[in-house]
């Protein structure tokens, strides 16, 4: 009987030894389960850390139109869920919307869509005519809509946001001398060999960004684009919102009634071009987007 009893002893004891030994295990597993994690978290830190790094070393490093030169911000927000493909940063385009229909006024006469702009054919990345801005640009631009709407004009959109494809073929374009066919109408006075070093053309674009419009003004009296003395995409001093050469009074009032409007609005206006305007505080100011120019924002991707 007593020998009986021992025996039970042996098999409590070895039984509460078995069950200690598996606590000891299960929480030695889940603390070098927790050093894993910790140490995955690390690495993945450093490596969205090294990220931004390049995406901050890209922007500094950018050459494109003088005003389009990228300001070094802190960029960390957006580059964080941005990846690269094809030289370029891709994000979700959760961030845009359509120019039609957030601001339904608008004219839109997407000339990078047609063949009728400096290159002589369609850009690549413009899948279909429309206007695509990130959402504060467009709640500004509205801003904008509704008082010029008011004094009896309507805004006409020829460009907003512009893939890097597209930036990439205005750079193959300019790369390729002998194509001078649309010369007579964008570029007469300017030597295309030059038109990296003058920088009228650059390997990135504000546009990229998603905040940046072109546009005039549309008057509704007359049903015409208003007289600004000048083109859009001209290249040559004309094009300068302060030229004076041989401006009349009513279009050096337009190019400053347009100016003034957009910069009432939070735009902020390019030296070098009487219709293009970036938001200020943009939202991605360190972000180039590759997704295409369409109705569908992306989504299909």
């Amino acid at each position: 009987m007593e020998n009986r009893k021992g025996e039970k002893r042996v098999k409590r004891k070895t039984s509460l030894s078995g069950v200690l030994a598996g606590i000891m295990l299960a929480v030695l597993l889940a603390a070098g389960c927790a050093r894993q994690t910790e140490t995955s978290g690390i690495k993945a830190e450093q490596t969205e850390t090294a990220g931004i790094k390049a995406e901050q070393t890209e922007t500094a490093e950018i050459k494109a139109r003088p005003v389009e030169m990228v300001t070094a911000g802190n960029g960390v927000s957006a580059a964080k869920s941005v990846g690269r493909e094809n030289g370029g940063s891709q994000r979700e385009p959760s961030g845009f919307v359509l120019l039609a229909d957030a601001v339904p006024d608008v004219i839109q006469e997407i000339r990078y869509y047609s063949t009728y702009n400096f290159v002589g054919e369609r850009i690549d990345g413009y899948e279909e005519p429309c206007a695509i801005l990130t959402k504060e640009a467009a709640s500004a631009l509205k801003e904008v809509s509704d008082e010029v709407k008011a004094m009896g004009y309507r805004l006409k959109v020829y460009d907003a946001y512009r893939p890097q494809a597209a930036v990439d073929h205005f750079a193959r374009w300019a790369e390729d001398e002998g194509d001078t066919r649309m010369k007579a109408y964008f570029y007469p006075e300017v030597d295309k060999s030059r038109l990296f070093d003058q920088g009228y053309i650059g390997r990135k674009s504000g546009h990229s960004r998603g905040s940046t419009v072109d546009l005039t003004l549309f008057d509704m009296k007359t049903g015409k684009e208003v007289d600004m003395g000048g083109t859009f995409d001209y290249f040559g001093q004309r094009s300068h919102p302060d030229y004076q050469g041989d401006l009349t009074a009513e279009q050096a009032g337009n190019r400053k009634r347009l100016r003034k409007v957009m910069m009432d609005h939070g735009f902020r206006p390019l030296s070098t071009e009487w219709w293009h305007f970036t938001l200020e505080g943009e939202p991605y100011p360190n972000t180039y987007f590759t997704f295409p120019v369409s109705s569908s924002l992306g989504m299909a991707e």
